[in-house]
């Protein structure tokens, strides 16, 4: 199809996702046509080196080959089949060994080991919330209606979902449709709202919100987080000991632990879990993005068998759980999850992590000395660059000059791909990538950084 037709087509049609479109009909957009390992090539023959994994998605590289195998084999026995009264192969493959990996890698509580399927990690948040809800309706427990979740948090965009998010310009205007909430501070040491820095934020924010669970604790349904890492509301990565900290404050006052992993799951922290790092099992996680590899949509809602226990009654007890997708275990993405979970053992993935982690590290520590950088945040291959006005204050550029995003937007002409937050940097590439090529694209960001901030 001709570049200038599909351009056409584009504006005419498409809304695109967190985009101010009346900029994006002046733009001329950039078509993806094809991938291979971290790359993806456009509809003019340029190839850029992915730095954000595909809007964080894609782990094992584009166009894998086992993956690629796995969905046609699929495919030629079945696209989709409900689990609404029936099963399929795949997922109950699936769910299986997406149990013995949870139970491996977090073994420190209640094992994890009932699988719900969805759709994305909205819908799995979406999911882990009306469970945790209903959980204490069936246990006769009244009185409970409000979620705690994080300042800069960030877990999707159905209502329920946005109602725990703590990005403002994300959520903001939708406050008048939310289920309650209570935020509680985020341990974002760098502009911490307590006026502290690391160690103290973290301990701080810990005692922050312990108050609102000894206040709380009779209404508060459970406890909604990013662990270790905030993603979308900056690269926020948590000092060490708030997530165990955390964990010990929802078992004292009883309370239920939502881990949403649907960003740093499947190694993004160094570890398959970002829970791992600090030896915590939560009562709830969810997963998505990474799961297939960027394949399809699919995400899973993981509880222990505790909470699953309490849905358990005669028909007329109502104790069911009356929610499900049309394409609740999809056959294909099952496919391409298992063939994933597959490409780690093969590959021995993780144990190859901590060269390029440490890569990363070196060259951040470089950047993190330019003149307009305030502060760089990393965990395992996750990476955020928070561009500044001035440095020693940490006063940040108006929101109108988007420097960010010219950041960004430079690096295309070096064949890198990136998307910002605001005015944070994003680095995420997939965990196939090179000590080659991360070190290319850590250098073009910082080549581009110099350039339009000087």
């Amino acid at each position: 199809m001709e570049r200038e037709k599909l351009v056409e087509w584009d504006k005419k049609y498409i809304w695109h996702p967190f985009t101010q479109m009346k900029e994006w009909l002046k733009e001329e957009p950039t078509i993806f046509v094809e991938g291979r390992d971290c790359f993806l090539k456009d509809t003019e023959g340029n190839w850029y080196l992915d730095g954000v994994s595909s809007l964080w998605v894609n782990i094992h590289g584009h166009r894998r080959a086992e993956i690629d195998e796995a969905v046609k084999l699929q495919l030629e026995k079945l696209a989709h089949s409900t689990l609404l009264g029936a099963c399929n192969e795949p997922s109950i493959i699936l769910a299986k060994e997406l149990a013995e990996l949870l139970i491996e890698k977090l073994p420190w509580g209640e094992h994890l080991t009932k699988i719900f399927y969805s759709d994305n990690g909205s819908t799995a948040v979406e999911i882990a919330m009306k469970i945790a809800y209903q959980y204490w309706v069936n246990k006769g427990i009244n009185g409970k209606d409000t979620f705690v979740s994080l300042k800069e948090g960030y877990h999707g965009d159905t209502i329920g979902a946005v109602s725990v998010g703590g990005v403002e310009l994300f959520h903001e205007v939708y406050k008048p449709l939310l289920n309650k909430s209570i935020q509680a501070p985020a341990p974002y040491c760098y502009r911490c709202e307590l006026n502290l820095k690391y160690p103290s934020c973290g301990i701080a924010c810990l005692g922050e919100m312990e108050k609102i669970l000894k206040e709380n604790h009779e209404r508060i349904i459970a406890v909604v987080v990013e662990p270790l890492v905030q993603c979308a509301g900056g690269i926020i990565v948590w000092p060490e000991g708030y997530l165990k900290g955390l964990r010990k404050l929802c078992n004292k006052y009883n309370l239920i632990f939502i881990a949403d992993e649907v960003a740093t799951g499947f190694g993004r922290t160094g570890k398959m879990f970002a829970c791992e790092h600090e030896q915590v099992t939560p009562d709830i996680i969810c997963l998505s993005k990474g799961l297939t590899n960027g394949y399809l949509p699919l995400a899973v809602t993981v509880v222990n068998e505790r909470i699953f226990n309490a849905f358990l009654g005669e028909i007329e007890e109502r104790k069911t759980f009356y929610h499900g997708h049309s394409y609740t275990g999809n056959p294909l993405g099952c496919a391409a999850a298992i063939a994933s979970l597959e490409v780690f053992k093969k590959d021995d993935t993780l144990r190859k992590l901590p060269a390029k982690i440490n890569l990363m590290a070196e060259i951040f520590r470089e950047i993190s000395q330019l003149k307009h950088v305030g502060d760089v945040r990393q965990k395992g291959m996750i990476g955020g660059i928070e561009i500044v006005e001035n440095k020693k204050t940490g006063q940040p550029f108006p929101y109108s000059m988007q420097m960010g995003w010219k950041v960004v937007k430079a690096a295309r002409k070096y064949g890198v791909w990136l998307r910002p937050l605001g005015d944070v940097i994003v680095v995420m590439p997939p965990l196939v990538i090179s000590e080659e090529n991360l070190e290319r694209l850590l250098t073009v960001i910082k080549r581009c950084i110099i350039e339009i901030t000087s």
